[in-house]
């Protein structure tokens, strides 16, 4: 819903163009983004019923158009919520700073603190969140609608915002431009897809209220939208630098008083706080292509408080490297919003149509007339949007959707990879001890050293301690030592090559063990919390790095607690 403070506005730019005449034709585009929301709206209640699991587009076209193109739906997806992240915090500052012109300088620093904000928020629980959006999201809806009645009631503006009208190139209306103004405007139909991708984060009985979801907010987009479209005409409003079509809207239907900001405010936050559809989407939709294989797997591990935090911090830190290289700019970032998710869409009813004639459920005539219909509408809308964007900013997009897809292909090869050589799905032969040389890296001769050996010895008896001569070292010493501790155990000193411990122990453990296989055991002090962590020389972490590129060898780390 909060795609309405945007989308207006990005059909105004495009007609502002042609001046009077084209902002003329707002609410005839408007009404065609309508129709479409209306087809997308009762597409997708279909979707919801059929894959209740969530996944959109995605789990549709694994099932019934395979894999390669249900990767080509994941990646759409993705760059979508990402660009929904930034786009929905750049208009809310970009509302703030309506309000408030002394802001505008602040503008990125602004987005990025609203950005670790609703990122942290939802880290702290999807649920918690969404509790937190719903009083001020029903101040937005509220507020949006008294400037729609009070805008239609008056004969007048109340008053009107002034400033320098954004200069834009003079076209004649024609075809393209009614284009282009649809498509920009179609960046107000992006959030459809999100709840069928999150059918799992509803209560019970989770379909049924995926549904009315779907359909009340439909509703409540489409009413918001042709409202305020309405308004556009009647007060002529035009693109002015440094205020959004909103703020103007809002200051001409209920003056510049404690209605307008209390919309702007209201606006502020639920633009802030609509990041959470991508919150509440996308960790959602990265778990499932992990349990596929399609993304690393750690993307499928929930903290304690049942969330997907990897994908919580990675479409955090996409976002904010989006807000930096657009400035905080909402009007360079729309261009790219609405070109992956009607790839998505056309997918997802091209998905349904191969559904309803395999599965033959009962009324699947309609429904495959239906979603037959919302598949040639997004893929028309898919090209013209990508072919009135491509010079604005829409290759960018053309060029990641397929890099995404390769990617998720290489994370699937290695996952298959890495199952074969598991040898999961069948009964292993009987497991049985080998000969093992168990290995312990000695630097001095202490109280770790002896809990080293102490435990390297527990494990077996082919135990042999190796030293690392390095550069000014007092080898004579440490010999003296050792003898004189005179330990059960064989020492090889072992010469520096490369000044790193790592190398010399790895080199000997290969030359001198090759067929048995090997234990290393690294001891090691445990430093207090915190800062301490920085303290030790980490020669174990060089140790373990190369230890651990070597077949047939466990790395057991001893750590000793300190007092």
């Amino acid at each position: 819903m909060a795609s309405v403070s945007y989308g207006p506005e990005a059909i105004v730019l495009v007609l502002a163009a042609a001046g009077a005449a084209g902002l003329g034709f707002t609410l005839p585009v408007t009404a065609a983004i309508v129709v479409l929301l209306a087809v997308l709206i009762a597409s997708y209640r279909q979707v919801i019923a059929a894959f209740p699991n969530g996944g959109g587009a995605y789990a549709v076209a694994k099932e019934r158009l395979g894999h390669r193109t249900s990767l080509v739906a994941a990646a759409s997806l993705i760059v979508d919520y990402v660009l929904n992240v930034a786009v929905s915090i750049a208009a809310g500052v970009a509302a703030l700073t309506s309000a408030f012109p002394q802001l505008l300088p602040y503008t990125v620093g602004i987005c990025l603190a609203i950005l670790v904000g609703v990122t942290a928020l939802n880290l702290y629980g999807i649920r918690e969140s969404a509790r937190a959006f719903m009083a001020p999201t029903v101040v937005f809806v509220l507020g949006i609608f008294a400037v729609i009645i009070g805008g239609l009631l008056r004969s007048e503006p109340a008053s009107m915002a002034t400033g320098a009208a954004v200069v834009t190139d003079a076209h004649t209306i024609g075809i393209l431009l009614l284009l282009k103004a649809f498509s920009s405007g179609c960046a107000a139909l992006t959030g459809v897809e999100a709840i069928a991708n999150a059918v799992p984060s509803f209560a019970q009985p989770k379909v049924r209220r995926a549904q009315r979801a779907e359909v009340a907010l439909g509703v409540l987009l489409g009413a918001m939208l042709l409202g305020l479209a309405t308004l556009i005409e009647k007060f002529e409003i035009h693109p002015i630098e440094g205020t959004t079509v909103l703020s103007q809207l809002t200051e001409a239907a209920l003056g510049h008083g404690i209605g307008y900001y209390i919309v702007q405010f209201a606006t502020v936050i639920l633009l802030a706080l609509a990041a959470n559809t991508s919150y509440g989407g996308l960790p959602t939709l990265t778990k499932i292509l992990a349990d596929d294989n399609c993304l690393p797997h750690r993307f499928a591990v929930t903290s304690p408080r049942q969330v997907y935090r990897f994908g919580v911090v990675a479409l955090g830190i996409s976002a904010a490297v989006l807000l930096i290289a657009s400035e905080g700019n909402m009007n360079a970032l729309v261009p790219l919003f609405a070109i992956g998710v009607f790839v998505g869409f056309t997918i997802a009813q091209v998905g349904m149509v191969r559904h309803w004639l395999a599965t033959r459920a009962p009324g699947w005539q309609w429904r495959i007339t239906l979603n037959g219909f919302g598949a040639a509408l997004t893929f028309v809308a898919a090209i013209v949007t990508t072919a009135m964007k491509f010079t604005e900013g829409a290759w960018l997009i053309v060029v990641v959707l397929p890099l995404l897809v390769l990617a998720m292909e290489r994370i699937r090869k290695t996952y298959n990879r890495i199952e074969g050589c598991r040898g999961a799905g069948g009964v292993p032969a009987e497991p049985r001890p080998t000969d093992t040389a168990i290995v312990v890296p000695i630097s001095e001769v202490s109280e770790l050293s002896r809990e080293a050996l102490s435990a390297a010895m527990s494990l077996g008896r082919d135990v042999t301690a190796v030293h690392v001569c390095l550069p000014g070292e007092n080898l004579t010493l440490f010999t003296k030592e050792w003898e004189a501790w005179h330990p059960d155990v064989q020492l090889i000193l072992l010469e520096d090559g490369d000044t790193t411990v790592g190398g010399p122990v790895a080199r000997y453990i290969r030359d001198n063990f090759t067929d048995r296989r090997k234990v290393v055991v690294i001891a090691e002090i445990e430093p207090p919390a915190g800062w301490n962590h920085l303290l030790p020389s980490h020669r174990s972490d060089e140790l373990e790095r190369v230890l651990r590129k070597m077949p047939d060898t466990v790395v057991c780390h001893l750590r000793v607690q300190t007092a």
